[in-house]
């Protein structure tokens, strides 16, 4: 269904694609691949994977995503692509006038003021509910055996945690931070690459959460803890705000690119800002080898779309414009033709009325899952509910104190989000789940992905490897130390602010999973070689 070669490597890296037929889990960590793998193994299937990868995660990979985040997910089942939104909305005590009391004019980084409703467990429940197969009990295993006995810690992990340490010693003096300190730096130091760490409370939590089905994280004893926890230190968050808080079943989006739908969970996501980019970049003739003016086209794509994103996704009750009206060929007409020789400082139009980590799974049935879930910004808000390993988000700091700003606080509002997962189809036959993490590069990497794919015929691991460039701001534009240097002068000569970033953490972490019907429904998964990434097949 795809046309790419398996063996074509335009890039140094010299993995190759994995294959397999019973089923495949592929994600930024391997224990937690391996976790996934093993669920199907005992008779799970692609969400119960998932749920199982995710929910470990939380315990492998905390300096990406914890229990006390949100998490979104696209589920193809029985012919069917279903979308999860599991993001939390703001306290309902708060408000702009109570931040700006006490002396804010923008959302802090850290504390309880950025604090939003943890949304990852109730995805889990929910996932499991509609599509598991095992009990949520079964699948939550891994992760607890992981958090009671500790895991070695990997090289990125061990590199991202060291950088929040020594971060959250020089800023985080308030006694609200200690448990943090407690949990993730027991010994005074963050725990070193090879170096075993477990956390009990992590444990005794993932516990709770599995013989409840997530009851006990939004009405009951931890529900009751975390509220204990921000009333002691004057936070927004209450009891009432976890026990009426629902995942929402949305439908998803999609835009046509070339003979694909490339679909993206829809606003208060950021998946949209990906589609708009391809809908602009999709009336341009694109070669199958990427020229200099197909990078500039691409990059004036992704900034035009972005602050279009950027000024009007927020909680979809709150958007100025529909969907529909965002994704319409005459608003991306009239953005495409913005796009000349030269590089523009992008501004938003005006359409016609009318720190995350990412999994992939499939299961030798056709189900096949797209899951995203994270704190926000590596640990979070610095705060962790005593005793309980729960860290808590900071998707707060997305929100502006501007009123007439689209995505300005209010009570119960779900802010302006970054993780989207992204899926593939080709007529009414899915292709596969993908998806690059990494804050605000996201949509700039489903984009890089997507046409790597389509455009470029590259195979799942040598789309991932790719050399991925960035915009920033204005004209400013990062790309990898290993990005083509010629490409990089000549996009210099055309205006843009070229420089150069040595560390490729900044890029996004990706992962993908294509099934391909002709060969039988054989699985082609690729892994990101910018962390510790890893395909678990089977």
């Amino acid at each position: 269904m795809i046309k790419f070669d398996y063996l074509h490597y335009p890039y140094s890296s010299q993995r190759m694609a994995t294959f397999a037929a019973n089923g495949m889990v592929a994600t930024s960590q391997p224990l937690a691949a391996q976790a996934g793998l093993d669920i199907l193994k005992k008779g799970g299937n692609a969400i119960d994977a998932a749920i199982a990868t995710a929910a470990c995660l939380t315990v492998v990979e905390p300096t990406s995503n914890g229990i006390g985040g949100d998490a979104f997910a696209l589920v193809w089942t029985k012919g069917e692509l279903h979308a999860l939104n599991a993001s939390g909305y703001s306290p309902k005590a708060i408000s702009i006038g109570a931040v700006k009391e006490r002396g804010y004019n923008e959302i802090p980084k850290y504390g309880w003021i950025p604090v939003t409703v943890p949304g990852a467990p109730a995805a889990w429940a929910a996932l499991s509910k509609r599509f598991g197969r095992l009990p949520l009990a079964e699948v939550l295993k891994p992760a607890i055996e992981y958090a009671e006995n500790g895991y070695p810690i990997s090289p990125t992990l061990g590199k991202y945690w060291d950088r929040a340490f020594r971060t959250f010693k020089n800023e985080l003096k308030d006694p609200e931070f200690a448990s943090w300190f407690e949990t993730f730096a027991p010994q005074g130091r963050a725990p070193r690459i090879g170096e075993v760490w477990s956390s009990k409370g992590h444990a005794d939590t993932l516990c709770s959460i599995a013989k409840t089905d997530g009851e006990s994280f939004y009405r009951g004893e931890l529900a009751e803890k975390i509220a204990a926890f921000s009333k002691q230190y004057n936070g927004f968050l209450s009891f009432d705000d976890l026990a009426e808080y629902e995942v929402e079943w949305v439908k998803p989006i999609s835009v046509r690119y070339r003979d694909y739908d490339v679909w993206e969970i829809p606003p208060n996501g950021q998946g949209l800002v990906a589609l708009m980019a391809l809908n602009i970049m999709k009336g341009f003739e694109v070669p199958e080898t990427p020229t200099i003016d197909t990078y500039h086209q691409q990059i004036e794509a992704m900034k035009l779309a972005f602050v279009d994103g950027q000024k009007y996704i927020t909680d979809a009750r709150y958007m100025k414009y529909t969907v529909g009206e965002l994704l319409s060929e005459e608003f991306a007409q009239s953005r495409r033709q913005l796009i000349h020789e030269e590089a523009l400082l992008p501004e938003p139009g005006t359409p016609p009325k009318g720190g995350t980590v990412y999994l992939a799974a499939a299961d030798g049935e056709g189900n096949m899952v797209s899951f995203i879930q994270s704190n926000y910004m590596g640990f979070g808000s610095g705060l962790v509910v005593p005793g309980t390993g729960i860290a808590l988000q900071n998707r707060g700091h997305n929100f502006s104190l501007d009123p007439s700003h689209d995505n300005c606080l209010a009570p119960r509002k779900k802010t302006y989000h970054t993780i989207i997962p992204g899926f593939l189809t080709k007529g009414n036959e899915p292709i596969g789940p993908f998806g690059v993490m990494g804050g605000f590069m996201q949509p700039q990497g489903h984009m890089q992905v997507v046409m790597n794919t389509i455009d470029f015929h590259l195979n799942p691991q040598a789309a991932l490897d790719a050399p991925r460039w960035q915009w920033v701001e204005g004209k400013k534009i990062l790309v990898e130390h290993h990005f083509p240097q010629h490409v990089a002068q000549a996009l210099a000569r055309k205006g843009h602010d070229i420089q150069v970033a040595l560390d490729s953490g900044a890029f996004g972490r990706g992962q993908i999973i294509w099934r391909d019907p002709p060969r039988t429904g054989v699985l082609a998964g690729g892994t990101e070689a910018r962390t510790d990434g890893a395909v678990a097949a089977w």
